[in-house]
């Protein structure tokens, strides 16, 4: 039973840095927003210039 909890509280603990690691690259959600929305458009431009080139 006190492994259980032991466990269980290290994976509580290690769930709460890995959000904080996470929080912390885009402070806000509207930060999130911004990080995907720049990843599609550097998709999209690379797959253009690889259509170019075909």
């Amino acid at each position: 039973m006190k492994n259980i909890q032991t466990s269980a509280k290290q994976i509580l603990v290690a769930t709460f840095i890995a959000t904080v690691v996470f929080l912390s690259g885009c402070n806000t959600v509207a930060g999130v927003g911004k990080d995907v929305q720049a990843a599609g458009e550097s998709t999209t431009k690379a797959a253009d210039k690889v259509s170019d080139k075909l």
